[in-house]
């Protein structure tokens, strides 16, 4: 098998550090061996530092992000349940879909594609019911808007509500406090701004989520997400058998924390945010409008409108077949509108930038 070594500015996955490529290739053990069990703990510690939370309940789900957001939606939800359900793209769409599947009753809570959710928009909706949480998306992957939660979360609460939040591609990536946010239960993805392979989801969940899982009066519709039976083979030294882990994933995954760590989320978050206004600078000069107003954007994913007479499919095959860079497309109504440019974890630098500049003048 042979591929390209491409430049991956697209909305995921991201580029990989050799050092995760290599922790890949460490020699297997067993899911269950002790020398694995301490590569787990390593892994929960540091997501907790990561999302800035000291929730017990704190581990990696073995599928991708679109699975953390099930098994924090099954887990918490049951047949009858109201929920609040912020849309605003693609994946608060997904969200809804969810919750109707757990047989729960979805209330949206809608703005238009690009825009934020109007708290004042939530504090109704949560009047209009007797809701069991309120899930929104803090970093909409689809439209490249960066969405407020503080205010969101304190409506959310006075409630009674729980508050669950997808940071799949805020996490790493800019400012996500879990704890001082009031943030119930949280899912992201390994392939974003943590710069993993794809495939991992880290989640967790407060006190508050787990006493609502510890009284749920009727089984978790997915068994293999149910986290009454998943917590345990989290649990320390007492952890039972549920799954076979993705061992190998689960090194890369750990390594990439490590990278985190290492840089220090407060630098990699404004390395993240300079390079987005090196972008923004540099596309601007081209003619290029951004999509979100400045103060909602996402420093990691940044969404364009394609300039009038530019063809949206052709400019993105010349830059993949002659320069090796994805970028990537619009979906939903913004499909052959928008360009969706990431610059996450190790896709966040100067010379990418500067590349794709230089290519887009070129192909354009």
């Amino acid at each position: 098998m042979k591929t390209s070594t491409r430049v991956l500015m697209g909305p995921g996955p991201s580029d990989v550090h050799p050092r995760v490529l290599r922790a890949m290739a460490t020699p297997l053990v067993g899911h269950l061996d002790p020398e694995f069990l301490v590569v787990m703990d390593d892994i929960k510690l540091m997501v907790q530092e990561t999302l800035q939370t000291k929730n017990e309940l704190t581990f990696v789900v073995s599928a991708p992000g679109s699975a953390g957001m099930e098994t924090c939606l099954v887990n918490l939800l049951e047949p009858g349940d109201e929920s609040v359900i912020c849309i605003n793209g693609v994946f608060g769409n997904r969200m809804a879909d969810i919750v109707e599947r757990c047989g729960a009753k979805v209330i949206k809570v809608e703005a238009d594609w690009g825009k934020t959710i109007d708290p004042e928009d939530v504090k109704k909706a949560l009047a209009s019911c007797n809701p069991k949480l309120l899930a929104i998306v803090h970093a909409e992957t689809s439209t490249g808007v960066l969405q407020p939660l503080e205010e969101i979360s304190k409506l959310t609460k006075n409630a009674g509500a729980l508050f669950v939040v997808d940071a799949v591609t805020s996490y790493c990536g800019t400012h996500l406090k879990v704890d001082e946010w009031g943030v119930d239960a949280l899912y992201s993805g390994s392939q974003k701004c943590l710069s993993a392979p794809p495939g991992l989801s880290p989640v967790t969940f407060s006190q508050a989520a787990i006493d609502v899982l510890d009284n749920r009066k009727t089984k978790v519709q997915s068994w293999f997400l149910d986290l009454t039976l998943v917590k345990n083979y989290w649990a320390g030294a007492k952890r039972a058998y549920h799954h076979t882990a993705p061992i190998s994933a689960m090194y890369a995954m750990r390594e990439a924390l490590r990278i985190v760590l290492e840089e220090g989320l407060e630098k990699r978050f404004a390395r993240h945010q300079k390079n987005h206004e090196l972008l923004r600078d540099g596309l601007e000069s081209l003619g290029f409008e951004f999509l979100v107003e400045k103060q909602h954007r996402l420093p990691m994913l940044n969404a364009v409108r394609i300039p009038a007479g530019v063809n949206d499919a052709e400019v993105r095959k010349r830059l993949l077949e002659e320069y090796n860079i994805e970028i990537g497309g619009g979906l939903g109504p913004f499909a052959g509108k928008i360009w969706r440019i990431g610059l996450m974890g190790e896709s966040s630098n100067a010379n990418h930038v500067n590349m794709l500049l230089a290519a887009l003048k070129d192909v354009m």
